[in-house]
């Protein structure tokens, strides 16, 4: 008995329809700028942090920006005072991120 044979026995008024499923285009489009993107690497309280500042666009732009990067990395870090806090050191893969995102960057600090 494959799945669907299971799925009519647990539902059988269910009817199939035909219609293609939507898809959601989660994807939104960040402002590039002129101005590099600068990625430094600051100690905090003792800890090691990358710090993302020189964002141009909207603030909520740069907090979706801040969300994806978070996630794919999946570190903690925050969005403050127009700059991205990354716990950790993590400045060659963020900005190799950035760059594939059409952004320029520039690495300060070390």
């Amino acid at each position: 008995m494959d799945l669907q044979d299971q799925l009519k026995n647990l539902f059988p008024d269910h009817q199939i329809s035909n219609e293609p499923e939507e898809t959601l285009e989660n994807e939104h489009e960040l402002f590039v700028q002129a101005e590099p993107m600068i990625c430094k690497f600051e100690k905090r309280k003792g800890k090691p942090t990358t710090i993302i500042a020189g964002y141009e666009g909207a603030d909520e732009d740069f907090k979706i920006l801040a969300k994806e990067i978070k996630s794919k990395l999946a570190v903690g870090g925050t969005f403050k005072d127009g700059e991205i806090i990354i716990q950790g050191d993590y400045r060659d893969r963020i900005m190799k991120m950035l760059q594939e995102k059409g952004f320029k960057t520039k690495r300060v600090g070390g």
